[in-house]
Order: C-alpha cells, then structure tokens, then sequence
C-alpha cells in the first residue's frame, strides 16, 4: 500500500447534480481516506507560480540574521504568529528537539473581533519581518489560494461521505487557517533514532495541504505500522487528514502518524509548506449519521471545535492552551 494520487480535474467548482467525474474523484477519495488518510492531488488549481514563489520568499525569510527573525518570535504573539528558532518545537515527546525552524501566520482577525476578545487560539494578528515586506501580500494571496482547495476538499469529503455537498459549508465562518514555513538542515551523521526534522505526530484539525521541495523527507506510517516516503510528485500537493476527521467519520477515516527526516536533499537544507486547515472554533463536530451503523452508538460525543482542541492539549501535554502554545501550534490547526 502507498500514497494514492487523486487528479481534481474537473471537480474543482460545486456541481450538483453530481457528474460520473466527480463520482469517480469521491469513490477514490473515500478508499484514500480509509486506508492511508494520505493521499496526492494534481490539478489542484493552485497556480504553480504561486507556490514557487512562496518558496522563494521562504528561503529569503530563513537567510535573514537571526535578530530580524527573533525580533518577530511567535512568543511575542498572543495569536501564535511569527519564527520559531531551530529545535524551538519537540512534536513527538520520546524524541529529541524537532531539527528546524518555522514562522506562521495566518488570517488577521481584528482586536474587536468576538473571537479575538474571548482569546481563543490563533485568533488574532501576524507579525511580519521589517527585511522582507513582500512577505505580508504574498502570503495572503497563497492562504487564500490554499482556503479555497481546502473549502473544495471538505465538499468533497462531504460527497464521500454520503452527506450533501454543501454539509460543512456552514462551518467555515470563521476558520483557523496556518500557514507554515519551515526549513530543516541536513540530517546530521550518526544521529541515533531519536533525532528527526520533525518527530512522529498526527495533525489535530481538518485537513493539511502540503507543499514540499523536491527533496522529499515525509514519511508516513500505513495503518499495519510500515513507513513510506511521501515522494515529491512533479504539480501535486500531499493532503492528510486531521484527527477531527476520524471524529466526524465514527472513525472510518484516518490521522495517520508521520515525520520528517531530510536524509535525501545531499547536505542541502529542506523547505516545505504545510497549510492547516480547521473549522470555525465554534462549529460543532460529532460523528454523521451515514457513519454510525443502525442500532450503534457513535464511538465520539459531539464537541465543539475549540473542545477538541482542547481536549488535544490535555491528553498530550497536560497543559492549558496558552502553556503548550509554543510547542503544538503546528500541530493544533
């Protein structure tokens, strides 16, 4: 078993009533999300030039001195926004400090916005670097790309589901977006098993949408515990399932484990972009019915967004949001 590639071509607006296309895109969707919750999409309508030119600016933000990037560190954010230094994060706690660095941002919601006055998580503002102005537009044009598959993705999760299309829309008033970008250094020689660029962890919200270089380093783990390489496909995005997803699914669909180690760029550094993608804070999430056999209860009570997020953090970390801030923000949109 693999990681299954998904071409969008032609699904990529509603239709309703549904086409043979769209129904072939739905039934290869559900068995990705049944067996890997990983899968491959081309023709994803995102304009390859966007994503090059987000990695340009990645690298240019990374090579600036470590006081510009430190002078915008995300503990200087309420709302979690800003560089991350290298070993700034430890995503799996039986591992050594995460090798890389990161900055985050995200949608600005304003200081009056109701979301942003009760101080719920990555509701808030971006801080952005003095060295690099082109960072702020560019960046929102790339997250708002990045919102609209993703909107398109949770109507087609939707469809896969036996749900109507339109079943999440009303969840997306307010969503959590981020961005990340992330630079990891050469795999070190001799590093024992504990060391990675990332540590083995699930993403806790919807669904993320990754963007990588071509050296590659993802490696997933497949439901019987074997771990593949997610190898860059020349104009595709990975896509893997958060574990809000299993919730709504009864648990047929899968968060599966993954990690990084840049063992194969040849002692050259790593970028990617993963962009996480969670539902408005307060939208409920409870297992739908098409996914409870008759006469069962669902294996999950219905919670709100903002309640599983929390509920995240305690299992992990045992600690309240704010503590754990600066070692799961990757992980909690």
């Amino acid at each position: 078993m693999g990681i299954p590639l998904i071409d969008l071509s032609g699904v990529l607006h509603a239709s309703s009533p549904r086409t043979p296309r769209v129904a072939a895109v739905v039934s290869q969707l559900r068995q990705a999300c049944t067996e890997t919750g990983f899968f491959y999409v081309l023709n994803h309508g995102v304009p390859q030039e966007l994503i090059a030119r987000q990695f340009t600016l990645a690298q240019q933000f990374f090579d600036l001195p470590l006081a510009d990037k430190e002078a915008i560190s995300l503990h200087r954010s309420p709302s979690m926004r800003g560089y991350e230094r290298l070993g700034g994060q430890t995503l799996d706690a039986n591992a050594r400090p995460d090798l890389k660095e990161s900055f985050y941002c995200g949608l600005d919601y304003a200081a009056d916005h109701p979301y942003v006055l009760r101080g719920y998580h990555s509701y808030g503002s971006n801080q952005w670097p003095a060295g690099l102005p082109e960072l702020a537009a560019y960046s929102r044009l790339y997250i708002a790309a990045m919102q609209q598959l993703a909107l398109r993705l949770m109507q087609l999760l939707a469809l896969s589901l036996q749900l109507r299309e339109d079943y999440f829309d009303s969840m997306h008033a307010n969503p959590m977006l981020t961005l990340r970008m992330l630079r990891y250094p050469p795999h070190p020689e001799g590093a024992d098993a504990s060391t990675f660029g990332a540590g083995e962890h699930t993403d806790w919200g919807a669904i993320t949408l990754l963007a990588q270089d071509r050296h590659g380093g993802l490696e997933v783990k497949l439901p019987g515990g074997a771990w593949v390489d997610a190898t860059p496909v020349e104009g595709a995005l990975v896509v893997n399932l958060g574990d809000m997803v299993p919730r709504w699914t009864n648990g047929l669909y899968r968060s599966n484990p993954h990690r990084v180690r840049n063992v194969h760029s040849g002692g050259a550094p790593r970028h990617s972009l993963p962009f996480f993608y969670t539902p408005d804070y307060e939208a409920q999430v409870a297992p739908v019915a098409t996914c409870v056999p008759a006469g069962e209860s669902p294996r999950f009570e219905p919670c709100t967004v903002g309640e599983h997020l929390q509920a995240m953090y305690r299992k992990t970390y045992g600690l309240a949001p704010r503590a754990a801030a600066s070692t799961t923000a990757a992980v909690m949109a």
